[in-house]
């Protein structure tokens, strides 16, 4: 660290927000993120770290943001392989395995993964369905076997969402070949709000999807659909065997959801990258990932907390409690800032 009068500060850093005290990097930086789909909340995550990032190194830093195609674990794995520096995957709770190859990254084990930090986001796995089914609990539709159109995200080996959803169905004795043989459907698509616009506009009769802090949820739910609780046996058996856990949806999230419930966990973004980036690049972002966190908290601060994509004020504390190990260099911070045990 140094200060404005050290004459090794660059002049553009004092055109920035970089003010002394702060950390910077005398070199000039060439990184590689890898957010969403393009227009969701990881990029602008992304964009965000890339700001504060430029603001605090040399004057020809370079940072691409990388689209992805499957909006799954597919962005770990370049990371992993070298092709990418840092990506945003949300949920959490099962990245773990990814470190020796369990569940959804069967096969490829990822153990130089490491975390910067969790930016907080409240989130579930829902399964809602048209009312004029009269489905009221998971044992009322294998019971019934309706017809009915289900709107999802595909489970291609990477999607993250449709893994989940797939796991879900099993959980409760149910699969697409169940669904199929009742004369049913599954209507499959990549990102949340396809599968939701489907059956805000009739095209599906249920849908089983993450996001509910979205507005395509309470259009969902507005155009009278109803969530039909998990089934406790079924939240068991995905934490027994995936490790997954559940987490209470508290009533009157909807409008007409009188009770509360217990919901699979889909919550929290994870800044993921690889053990060898060098430590006073990962010390940065996270810097900049914490003390800059109000910066992105504003961009926020017009929707209710509630209903945001990412759920503020950020707590430092909770931003260190990471599902992967945390990146020595993101270690550092947090232990000088005073945010984990020195111990």
């Amino acid at each position: 660290m140094t200060d404005s009068a050290d004459p090794k500060v660059p002049e553009h850093l004092l055109l920035n927000t970089w003010e002394p005290g702060q950390p910077w990097i005398e070199r000039s930086l060439n990184l590689r993120f890898i957010g969403d789909w393009g227009r969701a909340n990881f990029h602008k995550i992304c964009s965000w770290l890339c700001c504060e990032v430029a603001d605090r190194s040399g004057s020809q830093t370079r940072v691409a943001i990388y689209n992805v195609e499957h909006g799954g674990w597919d962005s770990m794995k370049a990371v992993f392989d070298g092709e990418a520096d840092l990506c945003v995957v949300t949920p959490t709770c099962i990245l773990p395995q990814a470190l020796v190859g369990r569940g959804i990254f069967e096969g490829s084990p990822m153990p130089s993964l490491r975390a910067i930090g969790v930016i907080p986001q409240d989130d579930r796995m829902l399964f809602a369905i048209d009312p004029a089914f009269g489905i009221k609990t998971m044992a009322d539709l294998r019971e019934k076997r309706p017809p009915i159109k289900i709107s999802t995200s595909w489970n291609n080996g990477y999607n993250l969402i449709g893994y989940a959803a797939a796991e879900y169905l099993k959980a409760h004795d149910l699969s697409p070949e169940i669904i199929r043989s009742w004369g049913g459907e599954m209507i499959y698509s990549e990102r949340p709000e396809q599968s939701l616009e489907r059956a805000w506009m009739g095209k599906a009769d249920a849908v089983l999807q993450e996001a509910i802090m979205m507005p395509w949820w309470r259009k969902v739910i507005d155009r009278g659909m109803v969530v039909v609780p998990a089934e406790e046996q079924a939240l068991k058996r995905m934490e027994q065997e995936l490790n997954w856990p559940s987490q209470t949806l508290e009533a009157n999230h909807f409008s007409g959801q009188a009770e509360s419930m217990n919901a699979m966990d889909f919550s929290d973004f994870l800044i993921v990258v690889r053990d060898d980036l060098p430590e006073d690049i990962a010390h940065l972002l996270t810097w900049c990932l914490v003390e800059r966190r109000s910066v992105l908290e504003q961009q926020f601060s017009h929707v209710p907390s509630k209903w945001s994509p990412v759920n503020y004020p950020f707590d430092p504390r909770k931003m260190a409690q990471t599902s992967l190990p945390l990146h020595r260099g993101a270690e550092r911070y947090y232990r000088e800032a005073g945010y984990i045990s020195a111990n």
